[in-house]
């Protein structure tokens, strides 16, 4: 049998068709636009979400037996919310994950309401990029659209709501929306009320692995697949890529570097970060995370190559930095161009060259920028390791992850063995999986990730590079606290 992995992301999505075996047959990408209405904003169009996942579908599959198509899962991009009316349809733009407008109703939610309050409700506090605050702000801003809302859902459910007809989310999704009571998977009344719905505007909540329906007839048709193909609830795209990492169960921990950055640390029981600087989620495997997230982590090197160097060669780029250069960067990058999440929490942050002198030259700025993420994601890691978690290895995936360099930086900045799997499919390998446990292929997550998922190579880290890192390090670590302030002056 064929299964269909779906990879909803930022700038496109990303297709995969794998066999019984967790071969990858064929995989299609096909873009959509991103619109910045206003500065800080960020949104997409549903309907193009759904016309070129559909249209990579066909795609996919053409030229294969489609009878053999037994299972579609998605991964998607966390925290859109995505508004519809009582005709099904689509209300507004959909505002995404990396939106950064609203700073009042986040801070509404952590100053008046409480962290208190809001981490006994859902085990998380608020962050700009959540859905709750995003409700909040259209009932504040567009009190007329708020009041049309019949159904509120996450990207990747839009479209599985559209191929099914079933309103539906899962537990790893819905645990970023402030909505969730993550310990008890169910719909937090408190954040309900806070919020103005109800929770019949709310999606049926579904184990990640678990089927949510099949085909409607219609789209079967359409897509010339069989009304049989079960839809597995999927899960948000950071959840999923562990999937497709195999980071499920205890302790597993992956760093993903895609558009953001993540540091993900599974578990087999529910636990909370007391400083509610690391996110609180339901995991895909049935179990539970912990996860930082940093807003700009592949997009800070993408930025810096295509829109300053002007270069689509990242490795020649990178060519020049040796292992010898390695933690002896007198250049530092904040890589804050969006604002960031884990662990500071603070939409006015942006992005910061310092330490440049007269014999700086591009390479150094380069090695900030990929040095400058590693140390982000360490920043997260710090907060799990001084919760007594104790992480020695990480499997590693997302775009970023392709290079070589940007490998050696993250073992060393980290002191942490870094896997690389076979497969960097992260979410729509993890997606794929999904299904064939919603098929009854595989009786759990953990089985299936244990017989598809194989490391190919481990970067070790050297101690004197990791000691040379460790004094850069420190010295990172004082540069937003020095800066800080100045941030809500620089944006006016």
């Amino acid at each position: 049998m064929l299964y269909i992995g779906i990879d909803l992301g930022t700038s496109a999505v990303k297709l995969l068709l794998m066999d019984g075996e967790g071969r990858i047959q064929k995989i299609v990408s096909r873009e959509y636009p991103l619109s910045f209405p206003h500065p800080g904003w960020s949104e997409q169009n549903p309907a193009d979400w759904l016309r070129e996942t559909k249209a990579g579908i066909l795609e996919l599959t053409e030229g294969c037996d489609k009878s053999q198509v037994a299972g579609i899962g998605a991964g998607g991009q966390m925290h859109g919310l995505v508004v519809l009316d009582e005709n099904d349809e689509v209300i507004r733009p959909a505002i995404l994950w990396n939106d950064g407008r609203t700073a009042e109703e986040t801070d509404y939610l952590n100053q008046v309401v409480g962290t208190e309050k809001l981490s006994a409700y859902t085990a998380n506090i608020a962050f700009a990029g959540f859905t709750a605050p995003k409700l909040l702000w259209m009932r504040n801003h567009e009190p007329e659209q708020f009041a049309r809302i019949k159904k509120i859902m996450l990207p990747k459910d839009y479209i599985n709501y559209r191929l099914t007809g079933v309103h539906c989310t899962d537990v790893s999704d819905a645990s970023g929306m402030l909505l969730f009571d993550v310990q008890h998977k169910c719909w937090s009344p408190e954040m309900l009320e806070i919020c103005g719905v109800t929770e019949a505007q709310m999606p049926q909540i579904f184990e990640s692995y678990q089927p949510v329906g099949t085909l409607l007839p219609q789209v079967a048709a359409e897509l010339g697949l069989p009304e049989t193909v079960v839809v597995a609830a999927g899960a948000g795209d950071n959840a999923a890529a562990a999937v497709g990492t195999g980071t499920v169960g205890e302790g597993a921990c992956n760093i993903s570097l895609g558009t953001s950055g993540t540091i993900f640390v599974s578990s087999r029981s529910f636990g909370v970060d007391p400083q509610n600087k690391l996110h609180s989620f339901a995991h895909a495997d049935g179990n539970y995370h912990l996860m930082g997230c940093m807003l700009s982590a592949a997009s800070c090197n993408k930025w810096w190559m295509d829109d300053i160097l002007g270069t689509s060669d990242y490795g020649a780029a990178q060519a020049g930095i040796t292992d010898e250069m390695l933690g002896r960067n007198h250049v530092y990058f904040l890589p804050y161009l969006m604002g960031e999440r884990s662990p500071i929490n603070d939409t006015n942050a942006r992005g910061t060259f310092i330490g440049l002198t007269m014999d700086n030259t591009r390479t150094d700025m380069t090695q900030a920028v990929l040095e400058g993420v590693a140390f982000g994601i360490r920043d997260s890691l710090e907060v799990a390791r001084s919760q007594g978690i104790v992480i020695e290895k990480s499997r590693i995936c997302g775009g970023g992850a392709k290079s070589p360099l940007w490998r050696r930086i993250f073992a060393n900045v980290c002191n942490l063995d870094i896997e690389v799997i076979a497969s960097e499919e992260g979410p729509g390998y993890g997606g794929a999986m999904l299904a064939m446990v919603a098929c009854g292929e595989y009786p759990t997550v953990e089985a299936i990730a244990q017989q598809f998922v194989r490391v190919v190579e481990v970067i070790h880290p050297d101690p004197e590079i990791s000691a040379r890192y460790e004094e850069r390090y420190q010295r990172f670590r004082q540069i937003y606290p020095a800066v800080k302030t100045l941030f809500p002056v620089l944006n006016g």
